[in-house]
């Protein structure tokens, strides 16, 4: 079911912080700050070959990410993405399974353009696993 690992996401406080410390320290390629209101995020991509990092910024105080950040206020990982073949087919086998799919179950579109869903991170050792639609 699984595809590659689209991207690690990173969770920070200030993302012009943050890019410029990849950008000039590790010499990496930064994508500009993608605003997305519906996510309650601002992002940036960093290109490191086999897959990608992402940085996510708090957009708005109703941020989905806000909660994480007030428990680390320095920023961490928060959650991976794996690309799947087909993503109804595979929330419905894992809700099958037991898995817990966040918000009302639906994909949506995510910062690539296509369908994700977030699964709960009690179902997955700790972590918030992201699916995109491959």
């Amino acid at each position: 079911m699984l595809g590659r690992l689209n991207h690690v996401a990173l969770a920070v406080p200030d993302l012009a912080a943050a890019s410029a410390l990849y950008r000039g320290t590790l010499g990496a390629r930064v994508s500009e700050p993608q605003a997305l209101p519906e996510h309650g995020v601002t992002i940036v991509f960093i290109d490191v070959g086999n897959t990608k990092i992402e940085l996510l910024e708090p957009l708005g105080e109703n941020s989905t990410i806000r909660p994480f950040l007030d428990k680390n206020p320095s920023g961490g990982m928060h959650h991976v993405c794996y690309e799947v073949d087909d993503i109804i087919a595979a929330r419905d086998r894992l809700k099958a399974e037991g898995a817990r799919v966040l918000g009302d179950g639906e994909p949506k579109i995510g910062a690539h353009g296509k369908p994700v869903l977030f699964l709960h991170p009690k179902d997955f050792f700790g972590t918030l696993v992201e699916l995109e639609q491959a």
